[in-house]
């Protein structure tokens, strides 16, 4: 090789090189556009999958969903048996460390079941929502209702089902009416206590979640 064609390939090394430098950083930002998104569901042991190996909580079944649809959100399962609506006020700071897209609000059902003043109740709800807004100001949040029996009467079992209703108008977010529709009060989809799914009553509360969920989700992509 003469010196002419020694300059020439070494020209289009630097050629090569520097048409590979100028590509890096559009290749790197297209990764952090792509960041994977995170859900956090905030709840009690109906979250947790009380009883169940945790692949068979309902959040884990919305990950599977999640991941057939390629969808790029990844589930954070913050539930926690027999948390209350303010142990989620004081947990919350602590989860939201890591940012969050989606927040799932599941919690209640303790209150209820302890007959707990629903006006509390609510301003635990409220709270949540405004914490999540306030570090996350984008942050979608998606609101559980619950109900319970009549154990303190059925004025208190109403106000406290309405209270959930009333929080999620107030403060515009989606809103699943019952998490446990079409599992509470069947012995079959649940474990003998009658009060935690179980493994084939967690599908239902995830296809329940999941109606709800899945619009959110699409809106962000």
């Amino acid at each position: 090789m003469n010196r002419r064609q020694r300059g020439g390939h070494i020209c289009g090394r630097l050629f090569g090189l520097l048409l590979i430098l100028s590509c890096a950083p559009v290749v790197a930002g297209a990764q952090r556009n792509d960041r994977v998104k995170t859900i956090l569901f905030l709840g009690d042991s109906l979250t947790a999958g009380y009883g169940l190996d945790s692949a068979d909580a309902y959040p884990a079944v919305i990950q599977q969903k999640i991941q057939s649809l390629g969808l790029n959100f990844e589930v954070v399962n913050g539930g926690l048996s027999g948390e209350t609506s303010a142990g989620g006020v004081r947990r919350l700071d602590w989860l939201l460390r890591r940012q969050v897209e989606i927040l799932v609000v599941a919690l209640g059902s303790n209150d209820g079941l302890r007959g707990i003043p629903v006006e509390e109740t609510r301003k635990n709800l409220q709270s949540i929502i405004t914490k999540a807004r306030k570090r996350y100001p984008s942050v979608k949040v998606v609101l559980a209702g619950m109900q319970i029996p009549p154990t303190f009467g059925q004025q208190y079992t109403r106000d406290f089902r309405d209270a959930f209703l009333e929080v999620a108008r107030t403060y515009r977010t989606a809103w699943i009416p019952f998490l446990l529709d079409g599992v509470g009060g069947k012995p079959e989809l649940n474990l003998p206590d009658r009060i935690h799914p179980n493994a084939e009553g967690h599908r239902i509360v995830a296809e329940n979640v999941w109606k709800v969920l899945y619009p959110v989700l699409k809106s962000l992509e």
